[in-house]
């Protein structure tokens, strides 16, 4: 390992002496100024790992020299060293970016906790992170292995997830691909779960099942109204539980989280079939009954969601809420954000006001044909950073800023997630066969009953039937439908991309979060 080069900046170095010495006995190379001066110069012409300052220095003062540091090189890590506690000072410290710190009179050990924790923060994040890991993985495994019931399925998911995030603070590749191979049997499971369930889930006489699509107003969303209070429900398209815990902080600077709480979407997780069942309150197969003009299939032309607000509508007055004044908006652009953003105040005056937000669906599929947001979303880590980075400067986050003093109550959900497909799977099929590469339906379907998960009777899935004899096929894990048709291009041309519709914890299992605001 490198030395650790540190400057120490104090105008009473003299009596530091036995403090660099302590310190370099412990490895790192030391080197003592005292004044912001001579500091201010060694920086513009040396490497520094960390600095040192003191606050209080004659000649030019310790904030001023921190000043002069950041201006050269704002990376440079450094410790403040005062006898001063003020409030103000501490703010203009902080404010100032400093990393740490210390309170005079300083001991050795102080100074070489605060170094650890700088220098050393890294390599110590990623040996603990392998630790708890190794010790959690057994209990992963035996759950994973004890049969787990949709809430297990939930809660093994999110540690899947924490494990995830952790492993990314932590870069070790080594661990990252023990990780990977856990979840992956995760999966293997989560498939057999959902193969020998579903049919039961969607049924009239379903026992035990999840709370899904069509029911999350009903369970989720409707008992957390309170009279006189605004109920903002806000869908972001196609959004996973990692993608949600990338955002979160973002979301607790302005509002208080009181729930982290899961639903299942429906098969197929996609957004015409997934967001219409949230809406209508109602199975794909009873939404055609129920409005045979307002639904269509693959095939058919036109939007898929074009009735939401109807359908929402519809839904309260099922549900005895018709009193509830509701509105609706959806922003697929920019222009539109926008918009939100200059009348979301208006919003105020209603019960319950439903945004859907249409971009990290646009994300996905914008990744698979643009090659530079292949660059920007080419994993799951940098999938999440790109997330973040939208919403953070987004149009709807400046939305929910305005009214974040407000008394709200505020509900983040989406359809359905996506999963990084990577393993390319044989499907034939007629000219009538849909083109989806996590799902398909048609009438003479040809594939290996291992790869999917297959409804040959579309009612049994709480869907409607397309066409005579069509039936429904599912993939699982990271599988991806291909056609014998220039197999190889596509193939490779859609490996590693975002895709939904299938079965995977990262399709199924997404969030929906409660929150108020802090006034």
């Amino acid at each position: 390992m490198a030395v650790a080069k540190i400057l120490w900046v104090d105008d009473e170095m003299e009596s530091l002496q036995s403090h660099i010495m302590f310190l370099q006995q412990k490895g790192y190379e030391v080197n003592a100024l005292n004044n912001g001066h001579d500091a201010i110069d060694f920086v513009q012409q040396n490497p520094i790992d960390v600095v040192l300052l003191d606050e209080s220095m004659p000649g030019i003062t310790g904030l001023e020299t921190l000043s002069k540091i950041k201006s050269i090189n704002a990376s440079i890590p450094v410790i403040l060293v005062t006898k001063n506690e003020t409030e103000n000072l501490m703010d203009e410290a902080i404010g100032s970016q400093i990393n740490d710190y210390l309170i005079k009179p300083v001991n050795p050990n102080q100074v070489l906790l605060s170094l650890k924790k700088i220098i050393d923060n890294k390599r110590l994040v990623a040996e603990k992170t392998t630790t708890a890991y190794q010790q959690d993985f057994r209990h992963l495994f035996m759950a994973l292995n004890d049969n787990p019931k949709h809430q297990d399925w939930i809660e093994i998911y999110k540690k899947l997830v924490y494990w995830e995030l952790e492993m990314e603070k932590a870069d070790s590749p080594e661990m990252l691909e023990v990780f990977q191979t856990q979840k992956n049997e995760a999966n293997t499971e989560f498939f057999k779960y959902v193969s020998k369930n579903y049919a039961d889930w969607v049924s009239a006489n379903a026992v035990d099942a999840p709370v899904m699509s069509h029911q999350l107003f009903q369970f989720k969303v409707l008992p957390h109204f309170e009279p006189g209070v605004p109920t903002f429900f806000i869908l972001i398209d196609n959004l996973r539980y990692d993608q949600w815990k990338a955002i979160q902080p973002i979301f607790a600077e302005s509002f208080r989280i009181l729930e982290e709480d899961s639903f299942f979407s429906i098969l197929p997780t996609a957004t015409q079939y997934a967001r219409n069942a949230i809406f209508a309150g109602l199975l794909p197969i009873d939404i055609e009954k129920k409005f045979p003009d307002l639904w269509k299939n693959d095939e058919d032309e036109g939007g898929k969601n074009l009735n939401e607000e109807i359908f929402i509508q519809e839904q309260l007055k099922r549900l005895r809420k018709s009193d509830l004044k509701f509105s609706y908006t959806k922003v697929l652009n920019h222009t539109q954000g926008q918009d939100l953003v200059n009348n979301v105040h208006n919003l105020l005056n209603n019960d319950l006001n439903v945004i859907v937000y249409n971009f990290v669906d646009m994300l996905s599929h914008a990744r698979t044909e643009m090659e530079v947001l292949k660059e920007l979303a080419s994993d799951e880590t940098s999938y999440r950073s790109v997330t973040r980075s939208w919403f953070e400067h987004s149009p709807l986050y400046q939305a929910l800023k305005k009214i974040s003093d407000k008394k709200i109550k505020l509900i983040v959900s989406t359809d359905h997630g996506s999963v990084r497909v990577k393993n390319p799977v044989k499907v034939i099929g007629d000219k009538q066969t849909t083109t989806n590469l996590r799902y398909k339906h048609g009438r003479n379907l040809n594939y290996e009953n291992k790869d999917v998960l297959a409804f040959k009777d579309p009612k049994l899935a709480g869907l409607p039937v397309p066409t005579v004899n069509s039936s429904y096929i599912f993939a699982k894990e990271d599988n991806f439908l291909c056609y014998p048709n220039n197999y190889n291009y596509y193939a490779n041309y859609y490996k590693n991309t975002f895709q939904h519709g299938g079965i995977s914890l990262e399709e199924m299992v997404v969030p929906v979060i409660k929150m108020i605001s802090k006034e």
